[in-house]
């Protein structure tokens, strides 16, 4: 029994990296969008397809009901939503 435990507690430590390193990456990204206004780098199809991605990653995750899915896809989802929002905006 412990031994599945721990498995299972291994498991999940792991999609919590995961999620915080994936989630993390965004973040200076979206602060030089934020700060020079420059998107012209970005591509849109790319974000949109990444963005609908995400939308759909947090939707599994809420079906399943993993809590690593969940806050990592949603605070993705922000991050993404302000660069999508940027480059619909400046182009």
């Amino acid at each position: 029994m412990a031994d599945g435990l721990l498995s299972v507690f291994s498991i999940e430590a792991v999609g919590a990296v995961a999620a915080v390193l994936t989630t993390l990456c965004w973040i200076p990204q979206a602060a030089r969008v934020i700060r020079t206004r420059e998107t012209r780098a970005i591509s849109l199809t790319t974000q949109v397809a990444l963005t609908c991605g995400v939308v759909l990653w947090l939707v599994y995750g809420l079906f399943i009901g993993s809590w690593p899915l969940i806050g990592s896809n949603a605070v993705t989802l922000v991050l993404l939503g302000v660069i999508l929002t940027m480059k619909l905006r400046y182009g």
